[in-house]
């Protein structure tokens, strides 16, 4: 994908303090780091966290504690950043994802509160309590943050088989719809759902899950022309490679669609290719689908 350095730190709270992990480039880009990350626990711990009916790689866990403090630490110095590029290049894509939901919510006489992105490292304190990375990227609607540690940039690649920098940019503008849930009301329907029908609770959790897929792909249309060979094909394997059958399959369980929370590879890959078909919010309403 290409992208241009220097945007605004203004939404951006990094309370990283230390880094690690090697560098690379990627072809016709700008250099990405590779090599490091969580390794094989962490993201047997993220498969924990879905097969549980929790969080999962790009969500929130249910259960935390909602009175816990704001993150807070120091900053790495850019020139003691291992991962500099992935930091610049996660905050280029966050803001533009931003800007677009902020144009979108504007035209329709809407109002949009923005959000923030955390980069941490290790673990953090959150509005909906204590998270490690082993839980992967999220968004908390307590405190309208996104949450990435940037050493998952390289779990995708090395145990999930998604790689590439458009994969990561999906995570974000994923994480990021689920901010356009909290804003419109989405979210706080679903945890109602959740509350009162038990029964319905896998199902609305799918549901939301596959809606910011799809405007995730609504941000995707609007970046057509930064976009270099293979970027799409990164972004859909990443959505596959989050799906729930293929997750349940890599840690050696039956496949077992009552427990699915986030939808099937197949399901994911194609809301993604809806919202970025039109680029039409409006498509993306997965509550309203008899099939999905």
């Amino acid at each position: 994908m290409k992208w241009r350095r220097g945007g605004s730190d203004a939404d951006v709270i990094d309370v990283r303090g230390s880094g690690g992990g090697g560098g690379g480039r990627r072809p016709g880009g700008a250099a990405l780091p590779v090599g490091g990350g969580l390794g094989i626990v962490g993201v047997l711990l993220v498969l924990a966290f879905t097969l549980l009916g929790g969080g999962s790689s790009f969500d929130v866990p249910a259960g935390f504690d909602a009175t816990a403090q704001a993150p807070n630490g120091d900053p790495l110095p850019a020139s003691e950043d291992p991962d500099k590029d992935l930091r610049d290049f996660s905050v280029y894509v966050f803001n533009d994802v931003q800007g677009t939901w902020e144009r979108t919510f504007q035209a329709a006489g809407r109002p949009y509160e923005r959000a923030k992105l955390v980069l941490y490292n290790g673990a953090v304190n959150t509005a909906c309590g204590s998270a490690t990375s082993a839980v992967g990227p999220f968004y908390c609607p307590g405190d309208r943050y996104v949450y990435l540690d940037l050493s998952f940039y390289r779990d995708m690649a090395r145990q999930l088989g998604a790689s590439g920098d458009f994969a990561w940019a999906y995570v974000i503008a994923h994480e990021m719809g689920h901010h356009v849930q909290q804003q419109l009301g989405t979210s706080a329907q679903v945890e109602q759902i959740r509350r009162s029908d038990p029964d319905r609770a896998n199902e609305a959790s799918v549901r939301l899950e596959l809606q910011a897929d799809c405007y995730a792909g609504v941000w995707a249309s609007t970046v057509f022309d930064q976009l270099e060979p293979g970027d799409l094909d990164e972004a859909l394997n990443a959505s596959e490679a989050v799906g729930d059958d293929r997750i349940q399959s890599r840690a050696g369980r039956r496949v077992n669609p009552d427990t699915f929370t986030h939808g099937t590879s197949e399901q994911r890959r194609t809301w993604f290719e809806r919202g970025r078909a039109n680029g039409e919010p409006g498509d993306c309403d997965t509550f309203s689908a008899d099939e999905i």
